[in-house]
């Protein structure tokens, strides 16, 4: 196994309490995987990315132990994580402008954030990514400001593979780019993990359409808790958890008619992460949710890699 997450909780600290953003995640990623991991906004998504890195000093890790390639890492002490960071887990972050030092052309930027990490800039490799991204050679004599954002998006994704992680997490990448950069975004993800650049890959997001293109297995969060996880077939054709169906039935269909399939949300809310209800989190938006339901379901497996937290799976 490359990752391998266990009953891992952490909060966020507030003037109002503890927020529970993620409380009790367990699940493994295996070499060479790519894991789409999707949900509503506050669910846990980016939080569990980050957490994975220490990049957020407002984090705190109340439990649970997270061991990459045999080793545990402390993303309780940013000082210990920096010997991990971009070596072994590396980070795309959502916004790729405030990766790039906007007073910095990008090979001096790039010239030193290797050196702050006591390496050296190859530019024959680097050049080498470059290309199977379809970034052109002069790119490294522009400022970030002069490059578009799918551009930007991409020199960032260079930049977070050139010392080979094993982990890269990838947050919201496509979210801000249109259809045909997420395309080639996609696509450049893909070549990474092919070519050796990084062993296995978190892609978080909000399409479950790209996700099922992309990722090998789906993992869906809700309220800061694992719903269901499986192969990314299953979980589009045959999903169990009724949270994973409403958020299928929610998304349009290439072909239907609105007369022939009117569009339904998810009626309700997410709960509040400061004081989260007992039991099933989703019990108050779940159209089955019965008496059995104010205990937490445990998460079972009812098929060879397929994992549900739901009491009537």
């Amino acid at each position: 196994m490359s990752l391998q997450v266990s009953e891992l909780k952490v909060y966020y600290r507030t003037l109002r309490g503890d927020v529970r953003a993620l409380d009790g995640m367990t699940f493994e990623l295996r070499d060479g995987e790519i894991l789409g991991l999707v949900g509503e906004s506050g669910c846990g998504k980016s939080t569990l990315g980050k957490s994975l890195i220490r990049m957020d000093g407002r984090m705190r890790r109340v439990g649970g132990t997270v061991v990459l390639d045999g080793r545990e890492l402390p993303i309780d002490d940013d000082r210990k994580m920096n010997e991990f960071r971009f070596h072994e887990v590396s980070l795309i972050p959502q916004y790729a402008m405030s990766a790039l030092n906007p007073t910095r052309k990008i090979r001096k930027m790039v010239t030193e954030l290797l050196a702050s990490r006591g390496a050296t800039l190859d530019l024959a490799e680097l050049e080498r990514r470059m290309d199977q991204v379809g970034l052109p050679r002069e790119v490294l004599d522009r400022y970030p400001i002069e490059l578009s954002g799918g551009m930007k998006q991409r020199m960032v994704m260079v930049i977070s593979t050139l010392l080979d992680p094993s982990l890269l997490i990838a947050d919201e990448v496509t979210s801000a780019l249109d259809v045909s950069t997420q395309k080639a975004v996609t696509r450049a993800l893909l070549g990474f993990r092919d070519s050796g650049y990084v062993k296995s890959m978190i892609f978080v997001t909000h399409d479950l359409a790209l996700t099922h293109h992309l990722a090998d297995t789906i993992m869906v969060m809700y309220a800061g808790r694992l719903a269901e996880k499986a192969p990314s077939d299953v979980i589009i054709k045959s999903p169990r958890h009724p949270y994973t169906k409403l958020l299928l039935e929610s998304l349009p269909e290439v072909g239907v008619r609105y007369a022939d399939r009117r569009l339904e949300g998810i009626a309700g809310a997410p709960p509040s992460l400061l004081n989260p209800p007992a039991g099933c989190r989703f019990r108050d938006r779940c159209p089955i949710a019965g008496e059995e339901c104010a205990e937490d379901p445990p998460v079972a497996e009812l098929a060879p890699d397929h994992h549900v937290a739901c009491w009537k799976a």
